[in-house]
Protein backbone atom coordinates (compact mmCIF):
# COMPACT_ATOMS: atom_id res chain seq x y z
CA UNK A 1 0.00 0.00 0.00
CA UNK A 2 2.95 2.19 0.84
CA UNK A 3 4.79 1.48 -2.60
CA UNK A 4 1.57 2.73 -4.29
CA UNK A 5 0.95 5.94 -2.31
CA UNK A 6 4.68 7.00 -3.18
CA UNK A 7 4.27 5.99 -6.37
CA UNK A 8 1.20 7.99 -6.88
CA UNK A 9 2.56 10.76 -5.12
CA UNK A 10 5.25 10.84 -7.63
CA UNK A 11 2.86 10.73 -10.85
CA UNK A 12 0.94 14.40 -9.31
CA UNK A 13 4.35 15.87 -8.32
CA UNK A 14 5.96 15.07 -11.70
CA UNK A 15 2.64 16.12 -13.70
CA UNK A 16 2.88 19.30 -11.60
CA UNK A 17 6.68 19.84 -12.49
CA UNK A 18 5.78 19.39 -16.46
CA UNK A 19 3.00 21.43 -16.16
CA UNK A 20 5.15 24.51 -14.88
CA UNK A 21 8.51 24.11 -16.46
CA UNK A 22 8.36 21.64 -19.44
CA UNK A 23 7.39 25.26 -21.26
CA UNK A 24 10.71 26.85 -20.55
CA UNK A 25 12.91 23.61 -21.25
CA UNK A 26 11.03 24.17 -24.88
CA UNK A 27 12.20 27.78 -25.23
CA UNK A 28 15.61 26.73 -24.22
CA UNK A 29 16.08 23.97 -26.51
CA UNK A 30 14.44 26.13 -29.52
CA UNK A 31 11.56 23.41 -29.44
CA UNK A 32 8.49 25.57 -29.00
CA UNK A 33 7.84 25.66 -32.80
CA UNK A 34 6.04 22.34 -32.81
CA UNK A 35 2.59 22.84 -32.55
CA UNK A 36 2.19 19.86 -29.75
CA UNK A 37 4.42 21.41 -27.22
CA UNK A 38 2.00 24.23 -26.66
CA UNK A 39 -0.59 21.52 -25.26
CA UNK A 40 -0.50 21.55 -20.88
CA UNK A 41 -1.75 18.12 -21.15
CA UNK A 42 1.62 16.63 -23.02
CA UNK A 43 3.84 18.45 -20.70
CA UNK A 44 1.64 16.94 -17.73
CA UNK A 45 1.83 13.11 -19.38
CA UNK A 46 5.65 14.03 -20.27
CA UNK A 47 6.71 14.93 -16.18
CA UNK A 48 4.52 12.49 -14.92
CA UNK A 49 5.93 9.71 -16.81
CA UNK A 50 9.16 10.51 -16.12
CA UNK A 51 8.75 10.88 -12.20
CA UNK A 52 7.31 7.38 -12.21
CA UNK A 53 10.46 6.21 -13.98
CA UNK A 54 12.45 8.00 -11.46
CA UNK A 55 9.86 6.09 -8.24
CA UNK A 56 10.30 2.50 -10.05
CA UNK A 57 14.51 3.24 -9.22
CA UNK A 58 13.85 4.99 -5.24
CA UNK A 59 10.71 3.62 -4.17
CA UNK A 60 12.46 0.69 -2.00
CA UNK A 61 14.69 3.69 -0.92
CA UNK A 62 12.23 5.73 0.33
CA UNK A 63 9.94 3.06 1.94
CA UNK A 64 13.01 1.47 3.75
CA UNK A 65 13.53 5.56 5.04
CA UNK A 66 9.70 5.98 5.79
CA UNK A 67 10.22 2.69 8.11
CA UNK A 68 13.61 3.93 9.88
CA UNK A 69 12.11 7.04 10.82
CA UNK A 70 8.71 5.47 12.18
CA UNK A 71 10.69 2.97 14.35
CA UNK A 72 12.88 6.19 15.29
CA UNK A 73 9.62 8.21 16.48
CA UNK A 74 7.80 4.80 17.86
CA UNK A 75 10.97 5.10 20.40
CA UNK A 76 10.72 8.45 21.64
CA UNK A 77 9.29 9.74 24.49
CA UNK A 78 6.23 11.51 23.76
CA UNK A 79 7.24 13.92 25.86
CA UNK A 80 10.64 14.66 23.57
CA UNK A 81 8.63 14.55 19.99
CA UNK A 82 5.74 17.13 21.48
CA UNK A 83 8.77 19.58 22.85
CA UNK A 84 10.94 19.07 19.78
CA UNK A 85 7.95 19.84 17.17
CA UNK A 86 6.79 22.99 19.50
CA UNK A 87 10.35 24.00 18.73
CA UNK A 88 10.47 23.03 15.45
CA UNK A 89 7.40 25.38 15.07
CA UNK A 90 9.26 28.12 16.61
CA UNK A 91 11.73 27.86 14.40
CA UNK A 92 10.14 28.25 11.45
CA UNK A 93 8.00 30.95 12.80
CA UNK A 94 11.08 33.03 13.62
CA UNK A 95 12.75 31.97 10.55
CA UNK A 96 8.88 33.58 8.43
CA UNK A 97 9.53 36.84 10.21
CA UNK A 98 13.30 36.99 9.15
CA UNK A 99 12.90 35.67 5.47
CA UNK A 100 9.91 38.86 5.30
CA UNK A 101 12.27 41.25 6.01
CA UNK A 102 14.73 40.32 3.50
CA UNK A 103 12.34 39.83 0.10
CA UNK A 104 13.24 43.57 -1.00
CA UNK A 105 16.50 42.79 -1.27
CA UNK A 106 17.33 41.27 -4.91
CA UNK A 107 20.05 38.46 -4.15
CA UNK A 108 19.03 37.52 -0.25
CA UNK A 109 15.55 37.91 -0.65
CA UNK A 110 15.38 34.14 -2.73
CA UNK A 111 17.95 32.38 -0.98
CA UNK A 112 18.05 33.57 2.58
CA UNK A 113 14.37 32.81 3.86
CA UNK A 114 15.49 28.49 2.69
CA UNK A 115 18.65 28.67 4.38
CA UNK A 116 16.57 30.43 7.91
CA UNK A 117 13.92 28.24 7.86
CA UNK A 118 16.67 24.94 7.21
CA UNK A 119 18.72 26.29 9.90
CA UNK A 120 16.33 27.71 12.87
CA UNK A 121 13.74 24.41 12.46
CA UNK A 122 16.45 22.34 13.01
CA UNK A 123 17.84 24.69 15.95
CA UNK A 124 14.65 24.67 17.18
CA UNK A 125 13.92 21.68 16.96
CA UNK A 126 17.19 20.15 18.76
CA UNK A 127 16.22 22.82 21.58
CA UNK A 128 12.59 21.28 22.33
CA UNK A 129 13.85 18.39 22.01
CA UNK A 130 16.91 18.35 24.41
CA UNK A 131 16.44 21.14 26.54
CA UNK A 132 12.38 19.41 27.63
CA UNK A 133 13.15 19.21 31.39
CA UNK A 134 14.02 22.68 31.84
CA UNK A 135 11.47 24.46 29.73
CA UNK A 136 8.99 22.68 31.95
CA UNK A 137 10.89 23.76 34.51
CA UNK A 138 9.99 27.77 33.18
CA UNK A 139 6.53 27.19 32.49
CA UNK A 140 5.79 25.23 35.50
CA UNK A 141 3.55 28.03 38.23
CA UNK A 142 6.07 29.01 40.87
CA UNK A 143 3.31 29.96 43.15
CA UNK A 144 2.57 26.98 45.02
CA UNK A 145 1.52 26.01 48.56
CA UNK A 146 3.88 24.83 50.80
CA UNK A 147 2.45 21.23 51.36
CA UNK A 148 2.77 20.56 47.74
CA UNK A 149 6.11 22.07 47.22
CA UNK A 150 7.12 19.76 50.48
CA UNK A 151 5.67 16.84 48.39
CA UNK A 152 7.60 17.51 45.40
CA UNK A 153 11.30 18.02 47.36
CA UNK A 154 10.56 14.96 49.15
CA UNK A 155 10.40 13.37 45.87
CA UNK A 156 12.96 14.69 44.12
CA UNK A 157 15.10 13.74 46.83
CA UNK A 158 13.34 9.91 47.13
CA UNK A 159 14.77 10.23 43.17
CA UNK A 160 18.03 11.93 43.99
CA UNK A 161 18.63 8.80 46.22
CA UNK A 162 18.22 6.10 43.47
CA UNK A 163 14.42 5.57 43.55
CA UNK A 164 14.37 3.18 40.97
CA UNK A 165 16.08 -0.18 40.90
CA UNK A 166 17.65 -1.21 37.57
CA UNK A 167 17.11 -5.17 37.37
CA UNK A 168 19.69 -6.95 35.13
CA UNK A 169 19.69 -10.63 33.44
CA UNK A 170 22.21 -12.24 35.86
CA UNK A 171 20.22 -11.30 39.08
CA UNK A 172 16.76 -11.59 37.77
CA UNK A 173 18.49 -15.37 37.06
CA UNK A 174 19.67 -15.94 39.96
CA UNK A 175 16.03 -15.37 41.60
CA UNK A 176 17.28 -14.53 45.00
CA UNK A 177 16.32 -10.64 44.25
CA UNK A 178 12.26 -12.30 44.73
CA UNK A 179 13.14 -13.23 48.18
CA UNK A 180 14.78 -10.33 49.29
CA UNK A 181 12.37 -8.19 47.46
CA UNK A 182 9.47 -9.81 49.83
CA UNK A 183 11.45 -9.12 52.89
CA UNK A 184 10.88 -5.40 52.11
CA UNK A 185 14.79 -4.51 52.71
CA UNK A 186 14.88 -2.90 48.98
CA UNK A 187 12.12 -0.06 48.33
CA UNK A 188 11.33 1.91 45.18
CA UNK A 189 10.40 1.23 41.81
CA UNK A 190 12.34 -2.14 39.92
CA UNK A 191 12.79 -1.42 36.53
CA UNK A 192 13.55 -4.01 33.74
CA UNK A 193 14.69 -2.66 30.36
CA UNK A 194 13.48 -4.35 27.64
CA UNK A 195 16.66 -4.81 26.12
CA UNK A 196 16.80 -6.86 29.17
CA UNK A 197 13.67 -8.90 28.72
CA UNK A 198 14.65 -9.60 25.16
CA UNK A 199 18.34 -11.05 26.19
CA UNK A 200 15.93 -12.88 29.00
CA UNK A 201 14.11 -14.13 26.33
CA UNK A 202 16.73 -15.06 23.86
CA UNK A 203 18.03 -17.04 26.64
CA UNK A 204 14.80 -18.84 27.61
CA UNK A 205 14.41 -20.40 23.37
CA UNK A 206 18.19 -21.35 23.71
CA UNK A 207 18.88 -24.35 21.75
CA UNK A 208 21.08 -25.46 25.03
CA UNK A 209 18.88 -27.38 27.67
CA UNK A 210 21.25 -25.23 30.94
CA UNK A 211 20.39 -21.93 29.43
CA UNK A 212 16.66 -22.40 28.49
CA UNK A 213 15.95 -23.39 32.14
CA UNK A 214 17.78 -20.38 33.46
CA UNK A 215 16.13 -18.27 31.32
CA UNK A 216 12.34 -19.78 32.28
CA UNK A 217 13.57 -19.42 35.62
CA UNK A 218 13.87 -15.33 35.37
CA UNK A 219 10.84 -15.15 33.20
CA UNK A 220 9.47 -17.02 36.47
CA UNK A 221 11.26 -14.81 38.84
CA UNK A 222 9.71 -11.82 36.84
CA UNK A 223 6.44 -12.81 37.24
CA UNK A 224 6.76 -13.19 40.56
CA UNK A 225 8.04 -9.62 41.54
CA UNK A 226 5.02 -8.26 39.50
CA UNK A 227 2.59 -10.59 41.68
CA UNK A 228 4.17 -10.32 45.11
CA UNK A 229 5.75 -6.98 45.17
CA UNK A 230 4.21 -4.15 46.78
CA UNK A 231 5.94 -1.55 44.50
CA UNK A 232 5.88 -1.64 40.99
CA UNK A 233 7.39 -3.67 38.21
CA UNK A 234 8.25 -1.36 35.36
CA UNK A 235 9.15 -2.43 32.00
CA UNK A 236 10.74 0.55 29.78
CA UNK A 237 11.02 0.40 26.38
CA UNK A 238 13.84 2.81 25.81
CA UNK A 239 16.92 1.25 24.29
CA UNK A 240 20.50 3.17 22.74
CA UNK A 241 20.97 2.00 19.20
CA UNK A 242 24.60 3.13 19.34
CA UNK A 243 25.66 0.84 21.90
CA UNK A 244 25.59 -3.30 21.19
CA UNK A 245 26.24 -4.32 25.10
CA UNK A 246 23.37 -5.03 27.77
CA UNK A 247 25.58 -3.94 30.56
CA UNK A 248 26.26 -0.69 28.70
CA UNK A 249 23.30 0.28 28.15
CA UNK A 250 21.47 -0.65 31.27
CA UNK A 251 24.66 2.03 33.10
CA UNK A 252 23.74 4.27 30.51
CA UNK A 253 19.99 3.73 31.16
CA UNK A 254 20.90 4.25 35.21
CA UNK A 255 22.60 7.71 34.95
CA UNK A 256 19.80 8.47 32.48
CA UNK A 257 16.88 7.88 35.27
CA UNK A 258 19.12 8.53 38.02
CA UNK A 259 18.49 4.57 39.75
CA UNK A 260 20.65 2.02 40.80
CA UNK A 261 22.21 -1.02 38.67
CA UNK A 262 20.95 -4.32 41.00
CA UNK A 263 23.12 -7.23 39.88
CA UNK A 264 25.07 -10.19 41.36
CA UNK A 265 28.06 -9.73 38.20
CA UNK A 266 31.22 -8.87 39.57
CA UNK A 267 32.39 -7.28 36.17
CA UNK A 268 28.87 -5.18 35.76
CA UNK A 269 29.99 -4.25 39.32
CA UNK A 270 33.03 -2.21 38.28
CA UNK A 271 31.47 -0.97 35.14
CA UNK A 272 29.52 0.57 37.26
CA UNK A 273 31.88 1.98 39.79
CA UNK A 274 34.03 3.39 37.06
CA UNK A 275 31.09 5.07 35.62
CA UNK A 276 30.22 6.44 38.88
CA UNK A 277 26.75 4.45 39.12
CA UNK A 278 25.18 3.27 42.15
CA UNK A 279 24.96 -0.64 42.75
CA UNK A 280 23.77 -3.14 44.78
CA UNK A 281 25.46 -6.26 44.78
CA UNK A 282 23.41 -9.44 45.91
CA UNK A 283 26.74 -11.72 46.49
CA UNK A 284 27.63 -8.85 48.89
CA UNK A 285 24.50 -9.06 50.43
CA UNK A 286 24.83 -12.70 50.99
CA UNK A 287 28.70 -12.14 52.26
CA UNK A 288 27.36 -9.79 54.88
CA UNK A 289 24.67 -11.30 56.36
CA UNK A 290 26.23 -14.46 57.16
CA UNK A 291 27.38 -15.62 60.11
CA UNK A 292 30.37 -14.20 62.52
CA UNK A 293 33.00 -16.86 63.08
CA UNK A 294 36.17 -15.80 65.33
CA UNK A 295 39.25 -17.84 65.59
CA UNK A 296 38.94 -20.02 68.93
CA UNK A 297 34.99 -20.56 68.12
CA UNK A 298 33.97 -24.23 68.48
CA UNK A 299 31.39 -25.53 65.59
CA UNK A 300 29.57 -28.64 64.99
CA UNK A 301 29.04 -29.68 61.51
CA UNK A 302 29.53 -33.02 59.42
CA UNK A 303 32.39 -33.54 57.46
CA UNK A 304 31.34 -34.35 54.04
CA UNK A 305 34.41 -35.09 51.46
CA UNK A 306 37.76 -34.89 51.43
CA UNK A 307 39.73 -31.34 50.78
CA UNK A 308 42.19 -30.62 48.49
CA UNK A 309 44.92 -31.16 50.21
CA UNK A 310 46.54 -34.33 52.02
CA UNK A 311 44.17 -35.15 55.20
CA UNK A 312 42.35 -32.44 54.51
CA UNK A 313 37.89 -32.41 55.11
CA UNK A 314 35.38 -30.71 53.76
CA UNK A 315 32.31 -29.41 55.66
CA UNK A 316 29.32 -26.37 54.80
CA UNK A 317 27.01 -24.31 57.11
CA UNK A 318 23.68 -24.09 56.37
CA UNK A 319 24.01 -21.04 53.95
CA UNK A 320 26.57 -22.91 52.25
CA UNK A 321 29.58 -21.41 53.77
CA UNK A 322 32.55 -24.23 53.22
CA UNK A 323 34.57 -24.90 56.52
CA UNK A 324 38.26 -26.58 55.66
CA UNK A 325 38.83 -28.70 58.16
CA UNK A 326 43.09 -29.98 58.68
CA UNK A 327 43.43 -33.45 59.71
CA UNK A 328 38.97 -34.07 58.99
CA UNK A 329 39.87 -36.85 55.81
CA UNK A 330 39.43 -39.09 58.80
CA UNK A 331 36.01 -38.08 59.93
CA UNK A 332 34.19 -37.84 56.68
CA UNK A 333 30.38 -38.91 56.88
CA UNK A 334 30.88 -38.08 60.65
CA UNK A 335 29.85 -35.39 62.61
CA UNK A 336 31.90 -33.61 64.63
CA UNK A 337 33.02 -30.44 66.81
CA UNK A 338 35.61 -28.18 65.12
CA UNK A 339 37.49 -25.08 66.35
CA UNK A 340 38.02 -22.06 64.34
CA UNK A 341 41.46 -21.12 62.92
CA UNK A 342 41.28 -18.80 60.43
CA UNK A 343 38.33 -16.94 58.39
CA UNK A 344 39.44 -16.14 54.65
CA UNK A 345 37.03 -13.54 52.73
CA UNK A 346 37.45 -13.65 49.01
CA UNK A 347 35.34 -12.29 46.31
CA UNK A 348 33.55 -15.91 46.15
CA UNK A 349 32.69 -15.54 49.36
CA UNK A 350 34.29 -16.61 52.94
CA UNK A 351 35.77 -19.48 53.58
CA UNK A 352 36.41 -21.02 57.02
CA UNK A 353 39.55 -22.88 58.14
CA UNK A 354 39.33 -25.07 61.11
CA UNK A 355 40.62 -28.64 63.02
CA UNK A 356 38.96 -30.78 65.18
CA UNK A 357 38.22 -29.99 68.43
CA UNK A 358 39.94 -33.33 69.79
CA UNK A 359 43.12 -32.93 68.35
CA UNK A 360 46.38 -31.47 69.65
Amino acid sequence: MLKWIIQIAFVLIGGTLGLLFLPHLYELFNLSDNPWIHNPYISVLVGAFLLYVAALFMTDYLINFIKWMEERLLKAPIGDLLFGTLGLVIGLIVAFFLGSALNNIAILGSVVPVLLSIVLGYLGFQVGFKKRDELLQVFTPSKQNSSKKKTVEDDNQELSLGTYKLLDTSVIIDGRIADISTTGFIEGVFVVPQFVLTELQHIADSSDTLKRTRGRRGLDVLKKLQTERASAVLIVEEDFEDIQEVDLKLVRLAKKMNGIVVTNDFNLNKVCDLHQVRVLNINDLANAVKPVVIPGEIMHVVVIKDGKEHNQGVAYLDDGTMIVVEGGKAYIGQAINVEVTSVLQTSAGRMIFAKPQDSK
